[in-house]
């Protein structure tokens, strides 16, 4: 009876399949969002995209707290594994906001370094997406993973420079002229920000597993 329900419990390689999965529609999030840039017709096919991964990502983060409830033996510390996948769910959640602030008021036209920044969300996703399975070896992988996590950071650092660089372009050459395209230009500005920032938060919940467990 006891081996049987054994059997029937999530082993812990599930929790590695389901961030990976996650990771897979984050990435994928990421790369529509950076086609939206593209303006014109891409927004509206890519947006929805955005949204598609943004569920199938909300699945897997079901299925990892389900299976943090049901599961003897976890791969680390069960908060540990609550706080990745929020973080990395907030992330493709931010993307989602992101994007619909881009439906919303209809911009067609995004700066380079609007585009910039989505290049950097695009880099963040591959670099989560790298360190992902690397978790299941942490002992090993530590190094690589402390690595992977200072790229991340890296990004966030450059992504706020242009933020900041954007947006005084923007107040330049609309604050006075078209105060409604300034607002509008500094939504998205923001948004992108955030997503940059929650990719930041991935990385230093993956630094903190590393540290606590090596």
């Amino acid at each position: 009876m006891l081996r049987w329900f054994h059997a029937l419990m999530p082993k812990e390689e599930r929790f590695f399949d389901l961030f990976a999965r996650h990771s897979e529609a984050v990435l994928g999030g990421a790369q529509a969002l950076r086609a939206m840039m593209e303006g014109g017709e891409a927004v509206a096919s890519n947006c929805q995209t955005v949204m598609d991964r943004e569920h199938d990502a909300d699945d897997a983060t079901r299925e990892v707290l389900i299976a943090v409830r049901r599961t003897f033996i976890t791969p680390f510390d069960r908060g540990s594994i609550r706080d990745l996948i929020t973080a990395m769910d907030n992330s493709i959640d931010q993307m989602q906001k992101t994007a619909k602030t881009v439906a919303l008021f209809d911009v067609k036209t995004f700066t380079p370094k609007m585009k910039q920044m989505g290049d950097a969300i695009v880099k963040s996703a591959e670099l989560v997406q790298e360190a992902v399975p690397l978790l299941g070896s942490l002992t090993k992988e530590a190094t690589r993973l402390s690595a992977l996590t200072e790229q991340i950071s890296q990004l966030e650092g450059r992504a706020d420079e242009l933020h900041d660089e954007g947006l005084r372009a923007l107040y330049k050459d609309y604050a006075k002229s078209d105060p409604m395209a300034f607002f509008i230009g500094n939504e998205v500005y923001d948004h992108l920000e955030k997503v940059v920032d929650r990719f930041d938060d991935v990385a230093n919940v993956m630094h903190g597993i590393v540290i606590e467990h090596v």
